[in-house]
């Protein structure tokens, strides 16, 4: 166990479950959460997306909430927490799965998802939320304490990189896609690659094509592309990396998918 969540479930690291051979190994930052909103006793919305548990799966698609929740005891005065908003439950695992396999000609069951960091982490919205309405309630109640790490300086130090290097030789996949600058950076540039995505190109002619990689003495093709909040037009995003992503599902995946 990791931590601990608002509320008192444990922070789990997700990983590939389906070990099996797969075609390509897709390289994500870290791992998502369960959203819930919390409303008070008198169902006025105290906070509008609570993160209260781990994803149920690497690369969660947002089904089952309200099963997820209702194995969270939250106390009768302190409210209760219900679905939040359908977006924001799984878009990056549906992303992944319809904004970059799908171009590519395949499924989930085709592909090993990882993460640099295997364990949702806490951002600063989730921080003030809980510092404004869970700390102050936490003695009266009896509440868990959170215990929620916030990202680390260093998304993947050496022993993490081996890790996710012999996860990429055990997949077999002959395809790297990294999805965004991190994985780049903290991974991909210890054998090679740019540390960003920029440097392969911000254009429609360079962005999302195959390039060469060597991971531990094995030769590997590598696919970089931006990362599901910029292909889904989530949250802050840049408009010019979404729309070279629109440009390269219509118009760039179809010829790097006769190729994979």
């Amino acid at each position: 166990m990791v931590g601990t969540f608002p509320f008192g479930q444990p922070i789990q690291s997700v990983a590939q479950a389906d070990r099996s051979p797969k075609r390509v190994f897709v390289l994500g930052v870290y791992a998502s959460k369960v959203h819930a909103r919390w409303c008070d006793a008198r169902g006025t919305q105290m906070v509008k997306a609570l993160g209260v548990a781990s994803e149920p799966y690497i690369f969660w698609r947002g089904e089952g909430v309200e099963e997820i929740l209702s194995t969270i005891d939250v106390p009768f005065d302190v409210g209760r927490l219900v679905p939040a908003d359908a977006d924001l439950n799984g878009p990056s695992g549906r992303s992944v799965d319809e904004d970059f396999l799908e171009p590519l000609g395949l499924r989930r069951e085709d592909a090993w998802l990882c993460d640099l960091l295997p364990h949702s982490c806490m951002n600063k919205c989730q921080a003030k939320a809980i510092r404004q309405h869970y700390l102050p309630l936490v003695e009266q109640f009896l509440l868990p304490p959170v215990n929620w790490p916030t990202p680390p300086r260093k998304l993947a130090d050496m022993t993490r990189r081996e890790e996710i290097a012999d996860e990429l030789l055990e997949s077999t996949a002959d395809v790297l896609v990294t999805l965004g600058d991190y994985p780049l950076k903290w991974f991909g540039r210890v054998f090679g690659t740019k540390v960003s995505l920029k440097g392969y190109g911000k254009d429609s002619q360079a962005y999302g094509l195959l390039h060469d990689v060597v991971i531990k003495g094995r030769a590997l093709k590598l696919l970089p592309l931006v990362h599901p909040r910029q292909a889904d037009g989530l949250g802050h995003h840049d408009p010019k990396w979404k729309a070279l992503h629109e440009n390269w599902v219509r118009r760039v995946a179809p010829a790097v998918r006769r190729s994979l």
